[in-house]
């Protein structure tokens, strides 16, 4: 169900921190014009820990409604209480997604069994398909292989995406999880030889910004066509570098107002991107031809 390349999308907001529904539009059409095979709403790209309840609705109504069944749209429902989890999820499911991803619980740092248990609880109360999001970077919590299969077999639980940019653990989850679980990648750098290791696809930063390079990375990967998808990742290899200057989403939101598709707006506590990148954040974007 998910491949390709899917966007971890950005939550535009005005100079206030309000969330900008015009922009929002325009992003989406973008990703559909570029052919993006699917955006994630409301992940950690997202902001998803600053959005109150109605917001988080609203947007998910607003997406899906929009999108019209055209490409895939998961729904960011993690949380560090399972509780919350299952409510976000409840509610992604009511707008119509077409799948949650569900990150790690974050900060209690859960033994093995407490993750097994937090995700058995949210296949339990939902029919919406369940795709795991590891990011020990960010969460401090990473789940092993062997925890990852044994959630593999529930029929709700049907990805993963895994920011653990070892490309061993990418061949570890494939062969223990084989044709019942799709891995995904969760690292823009690394997601070309993710996809070489087993991989079907990324959930990608740098997608906000080139979606249709991003698409062509990925199809080219999945045809075989190593070479061609190899100098598309050259090509954007200093863009990745660019993105991870500072906290994200920070930059990404900087070169989509650069870009006109956005305003600048972030909310507390990131800031927008520091005065001393600019120029070369804006150099790289000119070298794409984006700005």
């Amino acid at each position: 169900m998910f491949y390709g390349s899917i966007v971890a999308l950005v939550t535009p907001m005005d100079e206030y921190g309000d969330i900008d529904y015009a922009a929002l539009r325009r992003l989406v059409d973008f990703h559909i014009e570029s052919g993006s095979n699917g955006i994630v709403v409301a992940g950690t790209t997202g902001e998803s820990a600053t959005l109150s309840s109605e917001e988080y609705k609203r947007l998910l109504k607003h997406v899906v409604a929009q999108v019209d069944s055209r490409i895939q749209v998961l729904a960011g429902s993690g949380s560090a209480d399972t509780r919350v989890a299952i409510t976000q999820t409840r509610h992604a499911a009511e707008a119509g997604v077409d799948g949650v991803l569900v990150v790690t619980p974050y900060y209690n740092h859960p033994m093995p069994s407490g993750l097994l248990a937090h995700y058995n609880a949210l296949a339990d109360v939902t029919e919406v398909p369940i795709v795991l999001y590891n990011v020990p970077s960010r969460t401090a919590v990473d789940m092993l292989p062997d925890t990852v299969a044994e959630l593999a077999q529930r029929d709700e639980i049907v990805a993963i995406k895994e920011a653990v940019p070892d490309m061993d653990r990418i061949r570890v989850l494939t062969k223990l999880c084989g044709e019942s679980l799709v891995v995904l990648s969760g690292d823009d750098s690394s997601c070309l030889a993710a996809m070489r290791a087993g991989a079907k696809g990324v959930v990608s930063v740098a997608a906000n910004v080139v979606p249709g390079l991003f698409r062509d990375l990925c199809d080219n990967a999945a045809g075989g066509d190593w070479q061609a998808a190899v100098e598309i990742d050259e090509k954007l290899r200093h863009l990745y570098k660019l993105l991870a200057l500072e906290t994200n989403p920070i930059p990404v939101k900087w070169a989509l107002h650069k870009m006109a598709l956005t305003a600048a707006g972030i909310r507390l506590p990131l800031l927008p991107l520091d005065r001393r990148h600019h120029q070369t954040i804006l150099l790289g974007l000119n070298d794409l031809g984006l700005a």
